[in-house]
């Protein structure tokens, strides 16, 4: 059955402003659209909290950014993981109905596309080739994480906190990143006053600076500089197995190759 909203939804993937579903292939996605729901979200709105159960697909659609938060034994949340335009957040993999480990937070507010696991699931079952897209997707994702815990555990909070910049504005296409100094040090881990030194480090730089509830690059290249290469390794991952799916990639169609072991290419 139909959700109620779908017929907001756009006729194929490209035009939804998510670059996974951009992938879908148009008859894949004909599974799809009709249990679509287009749905508005602030900064700050949590999608799942940790223990709930996953039954949601979302696709954060142009500069919606979510973020994947561990919860501390302190309380404090740390940042493992952020999805923009570029992937899904919920039961992407699993049938859904399992525990979330982690909680799943909107950092820039904005658009996403919500589908039940269980619809999902079903269009799987009718499409191999969906299927092998959301396989591929959730090995990206989890290629995602790992790159997050080495960069947490071997690079300074000045490199990262460059390389969370530039992730955001990647994936937003916006050298405004509307996030608080408060929300990035949260994100981080460290201390507001922390932060704040980092944020003069790189001002310094020429590199960012800082206005009221937004952060704003003023010279990538030099960001990129004085970042890590992360994100480089985690695109170039992205660009093996699902081809154009990362943010500043070049999908120009939709319908990845992913019947073939290989890494995928464009028909």
């Amino acid at each position: 059955m139909a959700m109620a909203g779908a017929t907001n939804i756009p006729i194929n993937g490209a035009a939804t402003g998510n670059n996974l579903l951009a992938a879908v292939r148009e008859m894949d996605f004909a599974l799809l659209r009709g249990h679509l729901m287009r749905l508005e979200r602030p900064a700050g709105a949590v999608l799942y909290e940790p223990g709930d159960d996953v039954r949601t697909v979302y696709f954060p659609c142009g500069p919606t950014l979510v973020s994947f938060m561990v919860m501390l034994e302190d309380g404090r949340p740390a940042e493992v993981g952020m999805v923009g335009r570029e992937g899904a957040v919920g039961g992407i993999v699993s049938q859904g109905r399992l525990p979330a480990y982690c909680r799943a937070q909107v950092q820039i507010g904005g658009a996403l596309l919500r589908l039940d696991s269980a619809d999902l699931e079903r269009a799987k079952e009718h499409s191999l080739t969906l299927r092998h897209l959301f396989s591929r997707y959730a090995d990206c994702l989890l290629a995602q994480i790992f790159q997050s815990v080495a960069c947490n555990a071997a690079h300074s909070i000045e490199q990262r906190t460059a390389k969370w910049l530039l992730g955001a504005m990647d994936r937003t296409g916006d050298e405004n990143v509307r996030l608080t100094q408060e929300q990035l040090a949260a994100m981080l881990a460290v201390g507001r006053s922390y932060i704040g030194r980092v944020l003069n480090s790189l001002r310094e730089a020429g590199a960012v600076d800082t206005r009221r509830g937004r952060l704003v690059v003023k010279d990538a290249t030099r960001l990129r500089q004085i970042s890590c290469d992360c994100s480089d390794a985690v695109r170039r991952h992205f660009d093996e197995v699902l081809n154009g799916v990362y943010p500043g990639g070049d999908l120009t169609g939709h319908g990845v190759d992913i019947g073939a072991p290989a890494a995928p290419r464009r028909t």
